[in-house]
C-alpha cells in the first residue's frame, strides 16, 4: 500500500502543477500590463474614459490603440475646409 502512495503522490502533484500551468498561461495572455493601463490613465480621451465604465478595462484599451495606431500609421488625409 506504501509503495502505492509513493507512486501515485507525486504523480498526482505533477499532473496538477502541468494543470496549473496551462491554466497561468491562459490567464497570462488575457491580462493587461501594467505600463498599458498607466499610458491610457495619463492619455485617455473622454469617450475611452466611457468606454472604460461601459466595457471595462479591455474595450477602453481597444479604443486606446486604435487611437494611437492611427497616429503612427502616417499622416491621414485631411479635407481643406472651404
Amino acid at each position: 500500500m506504501t509503495a502505492w502512495f509513493a507512486i501515485l503522490i507525486p504523480l498526482l502533484v505533477m499532473v496538477f502543477a502541468l494543470g496549473m500551468e496551462r491554466l497561468e498561461t491562459r490567464l497570462r495572455s488575457g491580462t493587461v500590463r501594467e505600463d498599458e493601463v498607466e499610458d491610457f490613465l495619463e492619455r485617455a480621451r473622454p469617450d475611452e474614459v466611457k468606454a472604460l465604465f461601459r466595457q471595462g478595462i479591455g474595450g477602453a484599451l481597444q479604443l486606446f490603440r486604435l487611437r494611437n495606431l492611427g497616429k503612427r500609421g502616417g499622416p491621414r488625409r485631411t479635407r481643406d475646409r472651404a
